[in-house]
């Protein structure tokens, strides 16, 4: 017997706690990282910066938004370089 696809209601109703649950834990690590001594140069990190943008783009509608949050993260293509 086929199983039934989950509505987007369904879908939400399954992921919310655990999705909640991870937007928690970001936000706390990213509070965790801003209480410390030297957290300027934290913040004016590349790294942090692209934590910033990623969240930003979650923020966005689409489809893509995995995608998006993946090149945020992913190296350019350098054909030269092996």
């Amino acid at each position: 017997m086929a199983q039934k696809s989950m509505t987007a209601v369904e879908m939400l109703n399954r992921e919310f706690l655990e999705v909640r649950c991870r937007l928690i834990d970001i936000a706390a690590a990213m509070d965790r990282i801003e209480r410390r001594d030297g957290a300027e140069a934290a913040v004016a990190d590349p790294r942090y910066g692209r934590l910033r943008q990623a969240l930003a783009l979650l923020a966005e509608s689409g489809r893509d938004r995995a995608e998006r949050v993946q090149m945020v993260f992913s190296d350019e293509y350098d054909p030269d370089q092996s």
